[in-house]
């Protein structure tokens, strides 16, 4: 899927009950402040316009292989298309990282989280939201949780720990069936309580908050890439033409 895709997706019936669900979750625990740098990679802007208050700085970073959209469109825009190994920004300086739709569709995992990893603050946080791999979701191509590579919980779980991450919490959301019929998208709260319970191991989507482990890694500041998979054209800067008299 591309930008234009997933923007549609979130417009569709199951997309907005998709968004509302993950949403809810993100809420009971991840609430970013007024004044906070919080970073959204992947396709964020559902989740940055339900989450992150107006007054927070906040930027949407999409991949090169999903295209950009401008966002917000009332304001100036915050949004840029980026290559996920080499982020324009200077180290430390993200206080939340939110990764939606961005883990699963890159080329190197443990890469990319390791250039979260450069750019988060000490103390910030890190919050994945990435299609389980035993979830009925990533089983179907109807939304963008079906496209990608799914990861389990172990998966993920090693994946953190290799890039020096520490999970703090899990979350399962989803529990509904990816099927787009009135009768189930209306029943999606009740689906997802009781489901939680019984089901919560076969969720569409597997949430994890972990933070930075500064203590593990004292060798320096990692390389960066020396030559970007994805770099912006410039041109040239225009010169006069002929000589110039000296006054």
């Amino acid at each position: 899927m591309d930008v234009v895709e997933l923007r549609e997706f979130y417009r569709m019936p199951l997309g907005l009950a998709a968004r509302r669900l993950i949403s809810r979750k993100l809420k009971s625990f991840w609430t970013p402040k007024a004044n906070d740098t919080v970073v959204g990679l992947g396709y964020p802007l559902p989740f940055l316009d339900d989450l992150v208050p107006e007054d927070a700085h906040r930027l949407a970073f999409m991949l090169a292989r999903l295209g950009v959209t401008p966002w917000p469109t009332e304001d100036k825009v915050a949004s840029a298309l980026v290559d996920e190994f080499d982020l324009p920004l200077l180290e430390s300086v993200a206080d939340h990282v939110l990764v939606t739709h961005g883990l699963e569709l890159s080329d190197n995992p443990l890469e990319m989280l390791q250039e979260i990893w450069r750019v988060m603050a000490p103390q910030g946080k890190l919050i994945l939201v990435v299609p389980n791999r035993r979830g009925f979701w990533s089983a179907s191509d109807s939304s963008p949780f079906g496209h990608g590579q799914p990861f389990s919980r172990t998966q993920l779980a090693g994946l953190l720990k290799e890039a020096r991450f520490s999970p703090v919490l899990w979350h399962q959301a989803l529990i509904m069936p990816p099927v787009n019929r009135p009768a189930i998208i209306k029943a999606t709260a009740a689906l997802e309580g009781v489901g939680n319970k019984l089901l919560g191991r076969f969720s569409g989507v597997t949430i994890v908050e972990a933070m930075k482990q500064v203590y593990a890694f004292s060798s320096g500041k990692r390389a960066r890439r020396l030559v970007p998979r994805f770099r912006p054209g410039l041109l040239p800067q225009p010169r006069p033409i002929g000589r110039v008299r000296d006054e």
